[in-house]
């Protein structure tokens, strides 16, 4: 719909086409505030019906208003599965993948049984194994390093950036050796990592780029999905996420025929016919229920996204002046879909009690950095090698930031937040002579 508010004839001239991109973005732009709003118009109504009560707890995670706004859609779509019986790579498989591909700029997408299967199978699709290397930011969940391990490879541990969360560029560089075969950035809470810098050292040493964006699916990069960059793009479907399945689930993003190939055959023990195993592989398929209920929720997401981005800006106008309080950057060159609202307080864990007393539930992403996990022992890491990482493991929390979310609750959260901040502040400030 959106190309057809132009004429077009193929050969106009090169400003002529800037202009019908910039009014087919602004128009794309304006459809999706559109929905953004009709959506919580939506969840506003179902709140007066009674269907989403207020209770004294604000969750910090809340699916069921997002399942009473879809209900019927995905009771169908469940239905429709259950009637063909086909629940293995069906139909819903092949088309989400299509439909996820397209959505991610790239041209093709392999359906997995979960995000941290898509960093495995990506990581041994690009030849990773026993005695490599793998660099890998030092706060993340634990899955970005373990799927390193499972292939007999090590991980090595870098520091992040302190405004973004993301990985620190400089480090990587530094810390490549001849052993090093792939670099991981993660895009930490919904923002993108500095992909152009690690594209440039990731082609001046001949490493593979995989990018882990189980918590940015829809996050841009210099106006182009984050997903496009680099060799492979792993995503998410935990139900949590942005875009959430009822289970778990997964897709690896990636742009030759040859690598999506690859990767359908390690999904399914090595076989690309059935009973003939050609090469050692897994059991990691996307589920088809799961594949039907994302492709009803997919269409959604943007207006999801934009939301979350409301609640954040809404955010950072009540808290932005609260002393001892950091609140989330965005950085210029890339868009923020806040799957985490995450900010940094002084005495985090006193500071969450009285949150929660306030009748406020928060989260910690994550107390524990990487390089610090008692898994990681082994490799000789201690306090003090990644501090980046090691205080914002001591002073991150996530607020409730769900699209359900109605603005009397987020006041309510900020200026409960706001009191309990200003307590600690007190509390930490020298005592004068």
């Amino acid at each position: 719909m959106l190309h057809s508010l132009v004429p077009r004839t193929g050969h106009e001239p090169e400003d002529w086409k800037v202009k019908c991109i910039s009014i087919r973005k602004r128009a794309h732009s304006f459809y999706k505030r559109l929905a953004a709003f009709e959506y919580r118009y939506l969840i506003l109504e179902l709140n007066l019906m009674g269907k989403n009560p207020k209770g004294a707890v604000i969750p910090v995670l809340n699916l069921k208003g997002q399942y009473q706004a879809l209900q019927d859609e995905i009771q169908l779509a469940i239905q429709k599965v259950l009637s063909t019986q086909s629940f293995i790579l069906g139909e819903n498989v092949a088309a989400l993948e299509e439909e996820i591909a397209q959505y991610c700029g790239v041209a093709y997408g392999v359906g997995v049984a979960s995000g941290t299967d898509a960093l495995l199978l990506a990581l041994k699709a690009a030849g990773v194994g026993p005695g490599d290397e793998v660099i890998v930011p030092a706060f993340s969940f634990v899955a970005t390093a373990d799927v390193v391990g499972l292939l007999g490879a090590v991980p090595v541990f870098v520091d992040i950036d302190p405004a973004s969360y993301t990985i620190d560029v400089s480090q990587v560089k530094a810390s490549i050796t001849p052993n090093t075969r792939a670099v991981i950035p993660v895009h930490l809470y919904g923002q993108p990592a500095n992909m152009a810098e690690l594209l440039t050292i990731c082609e001046e040493h001949g490493l593979t780029l995989i990018g882990d964006t189980a918590q940015a699916l829809g996050a841009d990069y210099h106006e182009s999905p984050v997903c496009s960059f680099g060799d492979f793009g792993c995503i998410s479907f935990f139900p949590s996420k942005n875009l959430g399945a009822y289970g778990d689930g997964g897709m690896i993003v990636v742009k030759q025929k040859e690598q999506a190939d690859l990767l359908k055959k390690l999904r399914s023990h090595g076989s690309s016919v059935k009973y003939c195993s050609e090469i050692q592989g897994w059991n990691s398929r996307l589920d088809e229920i799961q594949a039907a209920i994302l492709r009803v929720k997919l269409p959604y997401l943007d207006q999801w996204n934009l939301i979350r981005a409301e609640h954040a800006a809404m955010y950072n106008q009540i808290l932005g002046d609260v002393d001892g309080l950091i609140i989330p950057k965005t950085m210029s060159d890339r868009t923020h879909v806040f799957h985490q609202y995450t900010v940094r307080v002084p005495n985090r864990d006193a500071v969450r009690a009285m949150m929660l007393e306030s009748g406020i539930e928060t989260a910690v992403h994550y107390p524990i950095p990487l390089h610090l996990q008692p898994m990681y022992r082994s490799l000789g890491y201690r306090r003090g090698d990644l501090p980046v990482a090691e205080k914002a493991a001591e002073e991150v929390l996530s607020l409730p930031v769900y699209p359900e979310l109605e603005d009397s609750q987020i006041e309510r959260i900020s200026l409960a937040l706001r009191a309990a901040v200003e307590s600690q502040v007190e509390v930490l400030l020298p005592i004068e002579a």
